[in-house]
């Protein structure tokens, strides 16, 4: 955290919080102007496009200003509040006074949060009538949902556009040119509008689900990517686990089918160095790092924290690393640098997934790798010469690449050696 001292008092200003972030949103106050706070106490929520934070205050004193509002996007470096370290608590002076954000009067809406302030917005609810029923009055998502529930909703609902005027068609001279297409996603096409029934709801996005919309959008209109697929006899890998796995649970760590994954995965990476890149403007990029990034499943969303020189890491090594990061990313403790810098990703289906399934480059890296459920099934092994029926646990993969630095010859060769390492179980622990 950077900070400039006048006399007694310091200046907080807006972390970066994360290797490619430039600015974050204010988020919430959790304290006022005349607050006295103790050294490290969470001040200020402060969200940005990897991940939400708490804003720990860098000295002890009293909150004499606040530079910003909640909402307010705020660049890096750039102060947000000033703390003074000789000043008493409930001192506000008149410099704060004038730069500070000007306080909710009597007909302003409780505290409210960005996301239901957001929420209202859409819906089009006015929040100065809505009676909040969270902590202080404080006006949560509940009160807002129940406002457009209530007997004005009918007004605030949106009315669907009248159906467009019947046109007579006239027939055209022979020689004319065919109309042009209209612009914009999808041309001619036209959405229908959406006509409110009994029993529909509504669900708004939340932040996060908006971040993971936009980003899945925009890697399908950059990347052309393309899918290629394998099948892998897990049964090495599976009698390696099985012989360590009890004591690697005495030692603390969760000997997942996962982790050999990832460390097979990491290993090919290197072999395969165009896998491990991204694209620039009219170039790519190998990187020099293998950051896998393993896709976790939250209440708020998907989330992606990294794994950092993953190549470098044994099969206990990675285990660990799975188990801090996927815990971390529940509890919603993962920091911006969690979720940054990942140079490829894999995507796990967990214990209720399906037999395969292709996924969505996570930008910018250049392909993603989607693992299948594990299965057992019937194989045809070769054993002295003859060919016999076996029963061993089967794995599909499915590999999504960007076409335009991967080609067909380097993707498959990548996935069959993901595919050949896991055979073979040919693992360090």
């Amino acid at each position: 955290m950077g900070y400039g001292a006048a006399p007694m008092a310091t200046k907080v200003t807006m972390p970066q919080l994360g290797e490619s972030v430039v600015e974050g949103t204010i988020g919430k106050w959790l304290v006022s102007v005349g607050q006295s706070v103790a050294k490290d106490e969470p001040i200020v929520e402060i969200l940005t496009d990897k991940a939400d934070s708490e804003l720990p205050a860098p000295v002890a004193g009293v909150v004499t200003q606040l530079f910003a509002a909640e909402d307010d996007i705020i660049a890096v470096g750039d102060p947000i509040c000033e703390i003074d370290e000789s000043a008493q608590a409930g001192a506000t002076p008149a410099a704060a006074s004038a730069q500070a954000p000007a306080a909710p009067d009597a007909a302003s809406p409780s505290p409210t949060s960005p996301s239901v302030r957001k929420l209202a917005r859409e819906k089009d609810v006015d929040l100065t009538g809505v009676q909040g029923s969270g902590d202080g009055g404080r006006i949560v998502r509940d009160d807002v949902m129940a406002a457009i529930g209530s007997s004005s909703s009918p007004q605030r609902m949106a009315t669907p556009p009248p159906p467009p005027a019947i046109i007579p068609q006239v027939p055209a001279p022979r020689l004319a040119q065919p109309p042009a297409r209209a612009t914009g996603p999808g041309g001619a096409f036209r959405l229908p509008p959406y006509i409110p029934k009994d029993g529909d709801e509504i669900v708004p996005f939340t932040r996060r689900r908006r971040i993971i919309a936009d980003h899945m959008v925009y890697s399908k209109q950059t990347a052309p990517d393309v899918v290629t697929f394998a099948e892998c006899d897990l049964h090495r890998t599976a009698m390696l686990r099985d012989q360590h796995k009890g004591h690697f649970k005495k030692e603390g760590v969760n000997l997942t089918y996962l982790g050999f994954a990832i460390a097979a995965t990491a290993r090919a990476l290197r072999e395969f160095p165009e896998i491990n890149s991204r694209v620039l403007d009219d170039a790519f990029v190998k990187l020099a790092e293998v950051n896998v990034g393993i896709a976790v499943d939250t209440d708020e969303g998907l989330v992606v924290p990294v794994i950092r020189n993953t190549d470098d890491l044994t099969i206990r090594g990675v285990a660990r690393a799975v188990a801090d990061v996927a815990e971390r990313a529940r509890s919603g403790n993962l920091t911006p640098n969690d979720l940054s810098g990942k140079t490829f990703t894999i995507s796990n289906p967990g214990r209720r997934g399906n037999l395969v399934g292709g996924a969505i480059i996570s930008q910018p890296n250049v392909a993603i790798l989607r693992l299948g459920t594990i299965k057992k099934r019937v194989v045809v092994i070769e054993h002295e010469g003859e060919d016999v029926m076996a029963i061993h646990p089967v794995m599909h993969m499915a590999l999504t690449y960007d076409h335009r630095v991967v080609d067909g010859v380097h993707a498959n060769g990548f996935l069959y050696r993901i595919a050949e390492i896991l055979e073979y179980g040919d693992f360090e622990l």
